[in-house]
């Protein structure tokens, strides 16, 4: 697993190539359907994409120049474009999604290798330039699977599913609100532990189908727990 920028850009590539194809599909009523997230359909969730492929714009040219540009001019702003993009037809959705990766491409090739080492200023805080093009992977594989159009969480790269398994369990382990549990994944070789061990069930599974989980993603029917008994409540995903 790795956090080099470059090296993650083939798979942004790739993750952007396969969302296209599936929203290439989509007609009026499919982009009207809901999605998996409450409140919002297929086209809020692409509106969303595009939009958020412009915010990383905005982060990695803040890096660049040294300026400080904000990911969304407000977060009013930002949901009152993410609600004007949804009802637009297909093509139009379409064009934008390609539009607006093609720019997140553009920016990340006109990155100098120092800029990288920069810190930007995102909707939850600070975070450094240099994971920029995780977040804008973890957007596309994560919505991607919001569309609910047949691509789920078996589907993610395995290793997209480990680096999002160990991103979500290290946060956990700092949270108060998460309770004790142990993952286990690829069989029985590898865990992972947040909380107390002594007082913790282990949860097994495939990595990307833990990940999906603990992210709201996946009700967890395809996990096991030990001892018998209901999975843990991971707390909302943040």
């Amino acid at each position: 697993m790795t956090s080099d920028p470059l090296l993650l850009t083939g798979e942004v590539d790739d993750a952007t190539a396969r969302l296209l194809r599936t929203s290439a599909a989509f007609d009026d009523a499919d982009l009207a359907a809901p999605s998996l997230l409450p409140g919002w359909t297929r086209g809020h969730v692409l509106a969303h994409l595009a939009r958020n492929a412009d915010g990383f714009v905005n982060l990695l040219t803040a890096a660049r120049t040294g300026e400080p540009i904000p990911m969304y001019a407000s977060p009013a702003a930002r949901e009152a474009d993410i609600e004007a993009g949804a009802p637009r037809p297909p093509e139009e959705q379409l064009d934008d999604l390609r539009r607006s990766a093609d720019r997140f491409a553009e920016a990340v090739a006109a990155m100098p290798v120092e800029a990288w080492g920069a810190t930007v200023e995102t909707r939850r805080g600070p975070w450094p330039a240099a994971m920029l093009v995780w977040g804008r992977l973890r957007e596309l594989e994560v919505h991607h699977v919001d569309l609910a159009a047949g691509y789920g969480p078996a589907d993610w790269p395995e290793v997209f599913g480990h680096r999002l398994l160990h991103e979500v369990a290290t946060g956990l382990a700092g949270r108060a609100d998460a309770p004790p549990m142990v993952l286990r994944f690829d069989g029985s070789r590898h865990e992972l532990v947040v909380g107390d061990r002594a007082a913790a069930p282990t949860v097994t599974g495939a990595a990307a189908q833990l990940a999906a989980w603990l992210i709201g993603r996946s009700p967890g029917t395809v996990l096991t727990v030990t001892p018998d008994g209901p999975l843990p409540t991971p707390p909302e995903w943040i």
